[in-house]
């Protein structure tokens, strides 16, 4: 068993500088995670594997950004019962609307959880699954209300006279 918490999947590399916004605040908060490029549809085999080890693998949250058809996030959360949480990835004509839609309409019995469209998405993403993780570790619960007062401060200090 491994000690990475949660696990990062994106469908192309292509999509790496929005997930870097999940990364950075998993890394901000002392999380530990992994990133993998793996795609519903050109490494469906790969896909399902990695989904499948997970648990054993000791993670408790994965987040999966894609874009277009955004099937990853489905994919991976029917190959595990761990927490999916899906990110719309901005990538085509449609500015990410069909990604959102593809990663909210899951049919019964597949739930994943789906954040705003990109790099706010991605670090609501991470903000969840700190969230999820802060239910059984108490040191992440802290730095969650930290992190909650400083953003509160930022706003309680702003001044525009």
């Amino acid at each position: 068993m491994s000690d990475i918490k949660i696990a990062i999947m994106m469908g192309s590399k292509n999509d790496l500088p929005i997930m870097e916004e999940a990364a950075a605040l998993l890394k901000e908060f002392g999380v530990s995670y992994e990133i993998k490029v793996l795609s519903a549809h050109r490494t469906p085999k790969e896909t399902a594997q990695y989904a499948e080890g997970l648990k054993a693998k000791g993670v408790k949250v994965v987040i999966c950004g894609a874009g277009a058809s955004a099937a990853l996030s489905g994919v991976v959360a029917a190959h595990t019962l761990l927490p999916v949480i899906g990110i719309p990835i901005d990538a085509t004509p449609l500015n990410g609307m069909d990604a959102l839609l593809s990663t909210v309409q899951m049919p019964p019995g597949v739930p994943v959880a789906a954040v705003a469209i990109g790099k706010p998405g991605a670090q609501n993403a991470a903000l969840l699954a700190l969230r999820i993780l802060a239910l059984e570790d108490q040191v992440i619960l802290k730095k969650l209300e930290d992190y909650k007062q400083k953003q509160r401060q930022k706003i309680l200090e702003t001044d525009l006279s």
